[in-house]
């Protein structure tokens, strides 16, 4: 079993629901993954839809984003090709 390290503490990964997901676009690659409580009763997990914008389950315990540029800007401020 995995620890997860949460908002309540390090919990066993069994205990909790797993979420993820992410974006590919021209500008950005980025991925996340969001865990809750296993009981958790929450709409989002029934529908897909998150409770909020900023946030997929009002119950969430941890969550974590991983996210890569594929453009940024120049000294001068104009986009420059990070790829």
């Amino acid at each position: 079993m995995a620890l997860i390290t949460t908002t309540r503490g390090d919990m066993e990964d069994h205990l909790l629901r797993k979420t993820a997901g992410g974006v590919d676009n021209d500008t950005e690659t980025t991925t996340w993954v969001e865990y809750c409580l296993r009981d958790c009763d929450g709409s989002a997990h029934r529908t897909g839809t998150p409770d909020a914008p900023h946030l997929f389950c009002r119950q969430h315990v941890h969550r974590s984003v991983d996210m890569t540029l594929k453009k940024g800007f120049d000294a001068l401020g104009g986009v420059a090709d990070l790829g």
